[in-house]
C-alpha cells in the first residue's frame, strides 16, 4: 500500500465542545407488540478527532447507537447532537461503514467508489470525480484494479473499496460496525494499519464498534464498555498508548496486556451468564 503523509503534529484537544454527543438517549422497539429495550437512556461523548471504540456482547445495543448518531433511527428517550444540533434526520456529515461492503456486483471498483459523487447532494463534475476516484484508489492501494468487479477482488480489496467509498465524499466522522471482522488475522492487521493512518492523516472523528478487544485498544483513544442488553455504559477506559502506534507490534507490550486484562474483567460477567461476546 502507498505511503500516506504523516498528519501534522498538532495534539488532540479533548476540552473541545464534542462532536457527538448522547444525552440521555435510549431505544425502544416494538416487536411484535412487546417493548424491547435495546438501549437504556445513556450519556456519551465524543470530542472532534477523537477514535471511541465501542465493545460489549452481541445485541447490547453498540450498533443503535451508531445508527442513533447517523440518524437512521430516532431515540425513544433523550436527544442525540451534532456539532451542537439535534439529529433529526440522516446525518449527512457522517460517512458509515457496516459489517458487509455493499459494493454493487454490476460496477467496476472504480464505479462503485465514484457512487458517492453522483448523489444528487454531492454531484461532482465528471473530470473532477474521475480524478478523484483515482486519487482514492492510490491511496487505498487498488490502483491497477479500477475495471475489475467485486467478484473479481479479494476479501480485503472488497473492504478497501468499501473504505475508498465512504471516504470520498470526505465526510468529518467515520461511524465503522465491525468493518474487519471477516477477515483474516494478517488482512486485518494491514487494514487496521490503513484506517490508523488514513482517519489521522484526515482529522477524523471515529465512532467504532468491535467485538475484538486487541482492535479496539490498537486504534482507540478510548474504550466504551456496553454493557449486555439493555445497554449501558459499564465503564470507559483511557487508552494511553504512544501514537503513531505499530499495530504489528503493540499486541506484545506489556502496556497492550494490562489494557486487556482491564477490559476484559469489565466483560466477563456477561460472557459468564452465556451472553455470545
Amino acid at each position: 500500500m502507498d505511503q500516506i503523509a504523516p498528519a501534522p503534529t498538532q495534539s488532540r484537544k479533548r476540552d473541545d465542545p464534542a462532536k457527538i454527543r448522547l444525552v440521555g438517549a435510549g431505544k425502544t422497539f416494538q416487536v411484535r407488540g412487546t417493548e424491547l429495550e435495546a438501549l437504556k437512556p445513556v450519556d456519551l461523548g465524543v470530542g472532534g478527532e477523537e477514535f471511541v471504540a465501542l465493545v460489549g456482547p452481541s445485541g447490547c445495543g453498540k450498533s443503535t447507537i451508531l445508527n442513533l448518531v447517523a440518524g437512521l433511527l430516532a431515540p425513544s428517550a433523550g436527544q442525540v447532537l451534532y456539532d451542537g444540533e439535534p439529529v433529526t434526520g440522516p446525518n449527512r456529515r457522517v460517512g458509515y461503514l457496516t459489517q458487509k461492503d455493499t459494493l454493487l456486483p454490476w460496477r467496476s471498483t472504480a464505479d462503485n467508489i465514484r457512487i458517492s459523487l453522483e448523489l444528487k447532494c454531492r454531484a461532482t463534475p465528471r473530470a473532477e470525480a474521475t480524478d478523484r476516484v483515482a486519487q482514492m484508489m492510490e491511496l487505498v492501494g487498488l490502483r491497477g484494479f479500477e475495471h475489475h468487479y467485486p467478484a473479481e477482488l479479494s476479501g480485503g480489496m472488497r473492504k478497501r473499496a468499501a473504505l475508498a467509498r465512504t471516504l470520498i465524499y470526505e465526510p468529518e466522522t467515520l461511524l465503522m460496525d465491525e468493518p474487519f471482522g471477516a477477515l483474516d488475522a494478517q488482512l486485518k492487521l494491514l487494514m487496521l494499519d490503513q484506517l490508523q493512518r488514513l482517519t489521522r492523516h484526515r482529522r477524523m472523528t471515529v465512532l467504532f464498534v468491535t467485538h475484538d478487544l486487541g482492535e479496539a485498544i490498537t486504534l482507540a483513544d478510548r474504550i466504551v464498555v456496553v454493557s449486555a442488553r439493555p445497554g449501558r455504559i459499564r465503564a470507559v477506559h483511557e487508552v494511553r498508548l504512544p501514537r503513531p502506534r505499530d499495530v504489528f507490534t503493540i499486541r506484545f507490550s506489556e502496556d497492550f496486556a494490562r489494557q486487556h486484562e482491564r477490559l476484559w474483567d469489565e466483560l466477563k460477567d456477561d460472557i459468564i451468564k452465556g451472553t455470545d461476546v
